[in-house]
This record gives structure tokens, C-alpha cells and sequence, in this order.
């Protein structure tokens, strides 16, 4: 609030005195300065000096750039508690892979992945995930999605794997309280050529997406990145859905999308963790729910043309990203 000088008179030929008039104004512009100190999203603890990483990253939040807040950069405690349960979630998808064959149904996949979480302490993040009033939780430990089925597809005892299919197997493990998140591709005996360039095409869009991640980078320049390479072979990037963020939750900040937009997303800082998971259609990126899906999960290509997908989950280090699951 403006208080007048003790020596107003001596100042006022000076004109430094703030006539009453400006009062209002400099009332705004403290309450602008004190909203704009609550937004800020990067944040010391009370008591604690900035360090060069703290400053480093309020620099740039001060040059209008979207940061992470400091829940968001995990402690090298939380990053060891990742990395073992993404030792299980890479197991869980190395089992599958030992069983899977032509003629076994997508529920075996889920007992074959709830059975090794089991015997390994962990949780089946999906089991019963979600739900609101329209949709019911997620009834199965692992998300099979079968050709055209772009993700979230439910494990059924007559969905039966045919020679020729594709499929996604998606699963996120919880060991003691921390999330690992991965999904892979496999193609049940031989497929045609279109299928196999599919899944060989997503894989890389994955990986030129982990190539564009870098320390001080930005989320957007992961998406920018994805959807150049696969436009050449003109599929469609889903849009619908992304990666996120990870860890100590099973959703976190950022979003990460794998597609061009406008701006540069988050910024991204070593000790983060997140996901890249760009779902690659044959045709349109376009997607749907079945009306008469009576559970409201699977998500379908809008041509019905068949779709792939990869996820790693993601740490983010000085050096780039390091694979904490796969």
C-alpha cells in the first residue's frame, strides 16, 4: 500500500510522491504480482536457497514457459522404487511373450500376467482402474487390444488369437506403492506386409520420440517429432489419446501427446518420469467407442483399419531419457 515519504514536502518538487489517483492502480498491479507469485508452479521450500537447478528452471517459468511443479522431478528414492517395479513390468510382458501363440484366448494373457505379479508381490494397476457413472471400472489386469482395437482392449474368454493378428499387450505393474507402465506389440505366426510394417513403423515412432526427449527440451517436441515419421508412410497419430506422466501415480503431469501442436509444452528436467506411447493407425487417426460396448473401454480406429502401439516408461537424466520399462 503507498505511504506518504516523512519528507513530502522536500520530495514533492521531485515528483516522486504517487498522486491518490494512481492508488487503485498500484492496488491491482499488487494483487496481479501476489496471484501471479500463487500461480507459479516451481517453488522453494520455505526456508531452502534456490538451488542452480531450482533457479535454472524459475528463469525460465519467469520467461513465460510451461514448467513441472517440484512433485513432478521424483527423489532418487522413488526413482529405485520405479525402476524395480519396471523390472516386474518387464517381466510380466517377457512372460507373455513366451506364451502367446495363435489359438489362445486373451484371457489366458491376463491370468498369465496377474499370475506373475503375484508371485511377485506386485498389483495389476488396471484391475478395476477408472470408472464413473456411464463406464464401469476396468474389469481385467491388462489391456489386449487386437488389430483394428487401438488400445484398452478388455481380455475375453472368446476373443482367440488367429494366425495373422497383431496385438497390443498393455500392462502397468505397482510394487510398493510405485508405477511402471509398458506395452508391446506381437504378431501371432506371419502376417501380411501392410501388418508388419505397421508395427516395425509405430516401434520406430517410439523411438524417434525418445531421440526428440531431451534435458531443457520440451513435451511438444516429442509429438512434433512422432508424427513427421509417420506421416511418411501416412498413417494417422492418434489424438485422443497420450503418454503422461508416471511414477508415483499411475496418471501424472504431463500429458504428452504424439502429434504436432502449437507452443512447447512442459519443460523437461532431469528426474522426471513419464511415458511415450504413440498409437500409429494404417488409416485415419480417428477413433471410437462402440455404443453397444457394454463395458465403454475399447477404443477402435474409425475405419476400422488396424493400429500399433509401444510404450516405455521414461527417466528423464542429464544424459536423455533411460528405459525404466519395456
Amino acid at each position: 500500500m503507498y505511504k506518504k515519504s516523512c519528507n513530502f514536502h522536500a520530495e514533492k518538487e521531485r515528483k516522486t510522491v504517487f498522486p491518490f489517483a494512481f492508488f487503485p492502480l498500484i492496488c491491482t498491479f499488487a494483487l496481479k504480482f501476489v496471484k501471479n507469485m500463487a500461480r507459479r508452479r516451481w517453488h522453494c521450500k520455505p526456508g531452502e536457497q534456490p538451488t542452480e537447478f531450482d533457479k535454472r528452471i524459475m528463469y525460465l517459468e519467469n520467461k513465460g514457459n510451461e514448467v513441472p511443479t517440484p512433485e513432478l522431478v521424483k527423489t532418487p528414492e522413488q526413482i529405485e522404487g520405479i525402476r524395480r517395479a519396471g523390472v516386474v513390468n518387464t517381466g510380466v510382458l517377457d512372460a507373455v511373450g513366451e506364451a502367446i501363440h495363435a489359438g489362445m484366448s486373451t484371457l489366458e494373457i491376463d491370468r498369465i500376467c496377474r499370475d506373475y505379479c503375484e508371485q511377485h508381490g506386485a498389483i495389476p494397476a488396471c484391475l478395476n482402474y477408472g470408472g464413473d457413472e456411464e463406464t464401469p471400472p476396468f474389469p481385467m489386469s491388462v489391456c489386449t487390444s487386437i488389430n483394428e482395437v487401438v488400445c484398452h482392449g478388455i481380455p475375453k474368454a472368446d476373443d482367440i488369437l488367429q494366425e495373422g493378428d497383431i496385438i497390443n499387450v498393455d500392462f502397468t505393474t505397482i510394487l510398493d506403492g510405485y508405477y511402471a507402465d509398458a506395452s508391446r506389440m506381437y504378431i501371432i505366426g506371419k502376417t501380411t506386409p501392410e501388418k508388419e510394417q505397421l508395427v516395425r513403423v509405430a516401434k520406430e515412432c517410439l523411438e524417434i520420440g525418445m531421440e526428440a526427449a531431451k534435458p531443457w527440451g520440451y513435451v511438444n517436441d516429442i509429438g512434433k517429432a512422432i508424427e513427421k515419421h509417420a506421416r511418411k508412410y501416412h498413417y494417422g497419430v492418434v489424438r485422443d489419446l497420450c503418454g503422461h506422466g508416471v511414477g508415483n501415480d499411475f496418471h501424472e503431469e504431463p500429458e504428452v501427446c504424439h502429434f504436432a501442436q502449437k507452443g512447447k509444452g512442459m519443460l523437461l528436467v532431469p528426474g522426471m518420469v513419464f511415458t511415450i506411447e504413440p498409437m500409429i493407425n494404417m488409416g485415419t487417426w480417428k477413433v471410437f467407442i462402440d455404443a453397444d460396448d457394454p463395458y465403454g473401454w475399447e477404443v477402435i480406429s474409425e475405419d476400422e483399419q488396424p493400429s500399433a502401439q509401444w510404450e516405455h516408461t521414461l527417466l528423464m537424466t542429464e544424459h536423455g531419457v533411460e528405459i525404466l520399462t519395456y
